[in-house]
């Protein structure tokens, strides 16, 4: 892991889900800047000293001439290090596992994507809420053909942790500094969760955006609140808001999808739940494990029914689809099809695409502006 250390939420996540289904033990790390505060970090974590790495590019080479070197790097670092951090560790021959966004601008998410298409190593990007079995049960009921042609869809991430000001809290710090998350703020760190939630459901491409950029709190340097219309391929339109200042929200990541014969709806605080309304019919509400249910849903469902699963569920089946594919590409076979919908190197240039449009469209004051990723 590079990433992830001293106040690092996210890097716990990571590793917790890592282990949840036992495809994945942490063997090496450079978790910080500093590099005493790195491995003495990684020694807590029970590694030992010579793979407790000061800093990420000693941790690539020395990784790579190991004969029992790791099998994955799994990047967690604020959003500008991931472009150079994967670059080196696809260099040394190593498999990545990358946060979102893919990176901070759009020509670098190009690049990667070249370099991940020459070197044929496996590439994850960790769009978590892809892995939640109602979240593949949705996208198969679409794929499927049960909505009928789609004519809307309305996504939302409302949150209220940065209502305020947070001097000194490290999550806070990075995330409103634009050098360090790029030029986006809740359009970077959330926008771009909702945006993958409703490309991956539908499968539609999104053709192009109208954009309205707002900062609440006096004094930040990124936006805090994102509105974008959306016009999808095929002619459904759509919305989408994400909002760190929505004040009595916590983490309110919800989709609806609407088509000519059906609808649905799932919301991420309720995550065992999918909403199904077919056309003059009473509405169905469809449980993670329950009958009946997708192949896609079954392979991401650990507990029976009735147990609930959640944030954690959802990261594992990221890393329990990334496993298989990197031990797929490790033994020079085809991986299992059920680990295909995991989202990867592409899926990061589009999300960076989407943040780049965004960000042109409110500069024109809404303009509608196409996507190209």
């Amino acid at each position: 892991m590079v990433g992830g250390g001293p106040g690092a939420f996210i890097g716990g996540v990571h590793r917790m889900a890592a282990r949840l289904d036992g495809r994945w033990v942490l063997t090496a790390g450079a978790f910080s800047s500093d590099p005493k505060t790195s491995s003495e970090f990684g020694q807590s974590l029970g590694l030992p000293p010579e793979r407790a790495y000061g800093d990420w590019a000693t941790m690539a080479r020395a990784e790579a001439q190991r004969e029992d070197g790791i099998d994955a790097v799994a990047v967690v670092t604020p959003n500008h290090l991931h472009a150079p951090i994967c670059a080196a560790f696809l260099d040394a021959g190593i498999p990545v596992i990358c946060d979102k966004p893919l990176t901070t601008d759009l020509a670098s998410a190009r690049a990667l994507a070249e370099q991940v298409a020459e070197s044929g190593l496996p590439f994850i990007l960790t769009h978590n809420y892809s892995g939640y079995p109602m979240v593949r049960e949705a996208r198969s009921l679409v794929a499927t053909g049960r909505l009928g042609p789609l004519r809307g869809v309305q996504v939302e991430y409302a949150q209220d942790w940065l209502a305020r000001d947070l001097p000194g809290n490290k999550q806070a710090d990075w995330r409103g500094d634009p050098q360090r998350a790029g030029p986006g703020g809740a359009l970077g760190d959330i926008a771009t969760h909702a945006y993958h939630l409703a490309r991956f459901v539908t499968g539609t491409p999104v053709e192009a955006l109208s954009a309205d950029l707002s900062t609440f709190v006096p004094g930040r340097r990124v936006d805090d609140d994102v509105r974008v219309q959306l016009r999808f391929a095929g002619g459904a339109r759509g919305q989408l808001w994400a909002s760190q200042v929505a004040v009595g929200a916590t983490n309110g990541l919800r989709l609806r999808v609407f088509g000519e014969d059906a609808g649905l709806e799932w919301a991420q605080e309720e995550p065992d739940l999918l909403r199904f309304t077919p056309l003059g019919e009473a509405p169905r509400l469809l449980r993670r494990g329950g009958p009946g249910l997708s192949a896609d849903a079954a392979a991401a469902t650990r507990l029976p029914a009735g147990h609930p699963e959640g944030y954690l569920e959802g990261f594992a089946q990221i890393y329990a689809d990334a496993a298989e594919r990197v031990a797929a590409h490790r033994d020079g076979r085809a991986p299992d099809a059920l680990a295909r919908l995991v989202p990867g190197v592409q899926d990061g240039v589009e999300g960076v695409a989407f943040i780049e449009a965004v960000v042109k469209s409110h500069a024109a004051d809404g303009a509608w502006t196409g996507i190209s990723a």
